[in-house]
């Protein structure tokens, strides 16, 4: 059963305790605010990683990052968006499987309109009193089973 990582909002740092809960994914998916280059290329040594560029991403190396990404992974259909108020357009009136976004730093997981919705919530530095997270989607026969992990 293929395992789908989803992390946002690194700003630039990725934790011990992320690529500990990462290991063994087959697939990472970055919602943008990576804050680093470097925080790409170690994902990249865990598994092929598919990523997005957030509001703080501005220098150069960020131009490299679409703002949104479509992709068909595992037999999913999945779009991703840094900030989920922005999505332009119905994602239950298309063949959307997963909309995965970032932003607000909250994980949050929501069934709306036969779309899942994923927040992965940030492994960035602590924003107020959120807790740290990521997430992770098994997905088998068309099934797709997310899970938040709290790192602290």
């Amino acid at each position: 059963m293929p395992t789908l990582g989803v992390i946002s909002d690194t700003h630039g740092l990725l934790r011990d305790e992320a690529i500990a809960l990462l290991e063994g994914v087959d697939h990472i998916i970055h919602a943008g605010d990576i804050g680093d280059p470097k925080i790409i290329e170690r994902l990249e040594t865990i598994a092929p990683v598919s990523a997005i560029r957030g509001n703080i991403d501005r220098d150069h190396w960020a131009a490299t990052y679409p703002e949104t990404l479509r992709m068909r992974l595992f037999d999913s259909e999945i779009f991703v968006i840094h900030d989920r108020k922005d999505l332009a357009f119905s994602p239950g009136e298309t063949d959307i499987d997963l909309v995965i976004s970032g932003h607000s730093h909250r994980s949050n997981i929501e069934m709306l309109d036969g779309v899942l919705y994923l927040n992965p919530g940030s492994t960035g530095p602590r924003r107020f009193k959120l807790p740290i997270t990521l997430a992770t989607v098994q997905i088998s026969n068309g099934r797709l089973v997310p899970q938040i992990h709290e790192i602290a």
